[in-house]
């Protein structure tokens, strides 16, 4: 299957705060997907001029990194620098660490892992709620 018949990888999940970028990560990322991802990057960044974000993996299987232009990676981390504040990522794999040195070491975007368990306490940190998502049932 080519990329114009696969399912996109990068799902974005409505929520409560139009000043989150929030998506699901599925499966394989093709650079195809990544360069989906960075032009809704730019989208956010022209509505809003600080945005938090939510990430999270969904069964995760790799990224095609060598096939993403370095200029693409360039941009996308001076534009991340300028305009994200918060960014949690949601299950595994727990990539902040790489992305922290990625970036210089003052950068200002606070990054955190939530275990997939812990999904509630990245909302909670992200003061949002997904909008549309089932209830869990009451103990």
């Amino acid at each position: 299957m080519n990329f114009l018949q696969s399912v996109p990888a990068i799902r974005r999940i409505d929520t409560a705060r139009d000043d989150l970028f929030a998506i699901d990560v599925v499966g394989h990322v093709s650079a195809a997907d990544a360069e989906n991802l960075f032009g809704l990057l730019e989208a956010a960044y022209a509505l809003h001029k600080r945005i938090d974000v939510a990430v999270r993996m969904v069964d995760h299987d790799g990224v095609d990194w060598i096939d993403i232009s370095d200029d693409t990676l360039k941009q996308g981390a001076v534009h991340a620098l300028e305009h994200i504040g918060r960014c949690a990522v949601i299950g595994a794999p727990d990539w902040t660490t790489d992305a922290r040195h990625a970036l210089p070491a003052s950068s200002p975007i606070e990054f955190r892992h939530f275990q997939a368990e812990d999904e509630d306490e990245a909302w909670k940190w992200l003061e949002a709620r997904q909008v549309g998502a089932r209830e869990k049932p009451s103990s």
